[in-house]
C-alpha cells in the first residue's frame, strides 16, 4: 500500500471509532503479547543475523521488556482509561470538572537500529493501550530484525490499524511528508531536528527520545570493585551501542589506579576464556569505520582491538584523554570509555554543565553530600546512583531526555499519556445560572468576582 493511501486508510479506521473501547485495546494487547512470544525465536535470529546479539540480551534488553510492558498496560489500562473527576471552583458553582483522556489518532513511531524491537514495539504498546492508529517504521540499519518486525505485524494486525514500513531515507521522508497526530522517534540529535521541522509543518506533537554523552563520575568514596564491574557492564552491553551508555569517565584521582586494574578484572571475569563471542558487533561497516577511528591517537590501558572482518571491538579504556579530542565530541555508542581526572567534584559538575544536557548521568560514591550535590546541580534526562543502564528497566518511572538529549517520556503510565490527550471538561448544571459574569458590568458585580477569586 502506498504510505499516502496508508495514512488515509489508517485515519478513516481511527474515525470510525473502532479502537476507541476498552475491549479492543485490551483484544490488542493480548495480540501483541501473543505474537511475540510466538517470535521469540525469529527475532532472536534476526538480531543474531544483524550484530551478533546474544539469545540472553535479546530477551533482557528487547522481547523481554516489551513483553513487561504489555503486561503492566493490560493490568492498568481500565484505570487509566477513566475519566477523572478534579474540584471545581466555587465561581463556577454548580457544576462538575473531570479529565478525559483521548487517543491522538494515527501516530508515526520511528525506531533505531540499536534495539531494533524494544524500541520499535515498547512506544507501540502505548499508541495500542491509547487507542490509537500506528505506523511503525522499523531501521534498515539492522533489515534481518526490520524484516522480522514487518512480519510481526503484517501476521497480526490489519494494516487500516497497525502497519509497518520498511526502507530507509526514502520512505522516512515519505512517511514525514505525511500528517500524522503524533510522531514518537528514537534516534541521534541529527535526525531529531529534521522530524521536529516536519512537525512543525502540521503543528504534529512531538516525542524525542535521542541521546548525547551519557557521564559518569566515580569519587574516591566509591565501591571501586564494584562501579568497575557495573560500568563495564554498561559499556559491554550491546557492544556500547546504547543511548544510555556510560560515555566518558570522569574519575577523582586517588580512584584512578585502583579503577583501571578493577575494570581489566571485571572485563576477565565477564569473558574468562579470553573470547568475547557473546558481545554483539558494531552493526555496519559505516558505524565500525566512524568507532575505530575515535581510538586514533588514544592510549588504550585496556583493550584497544578490533577486528574490521568481523566489525568487532573490544571493550577498551582509554587514558590520558583530552577534553578536546574527536572521542569526547560526539556520541561514541561502541565499547570505548575515556576517562578524564579530576580532583574535586565541582570540577567534574562544571565539566558536565559545560556541555549539551545528557540523557543519563551515572555517580558511584558513598558521600551523601556528593550525591545531593550533582542532583542539584546537573540536568540530564535519567540515571543511577552506583549502577549504569537499569533506571529504564522499569515500569514505574518516565524514561526520556531533556535540553539536547530529547523531549517527552515514555514506559508504563507514561506511555499511556505520551499517545493520549487530556481534555478538560465542565459540566454545568442547568438549574442555577450565576448572573455575575454577564455584562452589564457593575462594581457589585465586580466584588463578587473579587470574593470567588483571590
Amino acid at each position: 500500500m502506498e504510505i499516502q493511501e496508508l495514512v488515509r486508510a489508517q485515519r478513516a479506521y481511527f474515525l470510525s471509532g473502532a479502537t476507541r473501547s476498552y475491549t479492543f485495546r485490551m483484544e490488542q494487547l493480548k495480540k501483541l503479547q501473543q505474537a511475540l512470544r510466538a517470535n521469540e525465536v525469529l527475532l532472536e535470529q534476526a538480531m543474531y543475523q544483524d550484530f551478533r546479539k546474544a539469545p540472553m540480551e535479546v530477551y533482557m534488553c528487547e522481547t523481554g521488556m516489551v513483553l513487561e510492558e504489555v503486561r503492566f498496560h493490560l493490568k492498568h489500562l481500565k484505570s487509566w482509561m477513566r475519566e477523572r473527576s478534579v474540584p471545581t471552583p466555587l465561581a463556577q458553582f454548580h457544576a462538575k470538572s473531570f479529565v478525559s483522556p483521548e487517543p491522538y489518532g494515527v501516530a508515526l513511531i520511528i525506531s533505531p537500529w540499536n534495539y531494533p524491537v524494544q524500541l520499535c514495539l515498547s512506544p507501540l504498546v502505548g499508541a495500542i493501550s491509547g487507542g490509537n492508529c500506528a505506523v511503525v517504521k522499523p531501521s534498515a540499519y539492522a533489515p534481518a530484525t526490520s524484516a522480522a518486525i514487518a512480519k510481526l505485524i503484517a501476521d497480526n494486525f490489519d494494516p487500516r490499524y497497525i502497519a509497518a514500513v520498511e526502507g530507509g531515507r526514502a520512505e522516512n521522508s515519505a512517511l514525514l511528508s505525511q500528517r500524522f497526530d503524533t510522531i514518537f522517534f528514537t534516534g541521534s540529535v541529527a535526525v531529531g531536528k529534521v522530524v521536529m521541522e516536519a512537525a512543525a509543518k502540521h503543528l504534529t506533537p512531538v516525542t524525542l527520545e535521542l541521546g548525547g554523552k551519557s557521564p559518569v563520575i566515580v569519587d574516591k568514596t566509591a565501591d571501586v570493585k564494584l562501579a568497575a564491574r557495573r560500568i563495564a557492564f554498561g559499556k559491554v552491553l550491546n557492544a556500547g551501542q546504547t543511548c544510555v551508555e556510560p560515555d566518558y569517565l570522569l574519575i577523582e584521582r586517588p580512584a584512578k589506579a585502583a579503577f583501571i586494574e578493577a575494570y581489566k578484572q571485571a572485563l576477565r571475569e565477564f569473558f574468562p576464556d579470553g573470547t568475547m563471542d557473546e558481545m554483539p558487533v558494531i552493526v555496519s561497516e559505516k558505524h565500525f569505520a566512524r568507532v575505530t577511528k575515535l581510538l586514533e591517537g588514544q592510549t588504550a590501558v585496556a583493550g584497544g582491538e578490533f577486528d574490521e572482518k568481523t566489525r568487532f571491538v573490544a571493550p577498551t579504556l582509554l587514558d590520558g584523554v583530552s577534553p578536546d579530542s574527536p572521542v569526547m565530541q560526539e556520541e561514541i555508542f561502541g565499547p570505548i570509555l575515556p576517562m578524564l581526572e579530576f580532583d574535586r567534584l565541582d570540577e567534574a559538575i562544571d565539566f558536565i554543565r559545560s556541555r549539551e544536557k545528557p540523557l543519563a548521568l551515572y555517580l558511584f560514591t558513598s558521600d551523601k553530600q556528593a550525591e545531593r550535590r550533582v542532583l542539584d546541580t546537573c540536568s540530564f534526562g535519567g540515571g543511577c546512583i552506583n549502577d549504569t543502564i537499569i533506571h529504564l528497566a522499569t515500569t514505574h518511572m518516565p524514561f526520556g531526555g531533556v535540553g539536547n538529549s530529547g523531549m517527552g517520556s515514555y514506559h508504563g503510565k507514561k506511555s499511556f499519556d505520551t499517545f493520549t490527550h487530556a481534555r478538560s471538561i465542565v459540566k454545568k448544571s442547568t438549574w442555577l445560572d450565576l448572573p455575575m459574569r454577564y455584562h452589564p458590568y457593575s462594581e457589585k458585580k465586580l466584588g463578587l468576582v473579587k470574593n470567588f477569586m483571590k
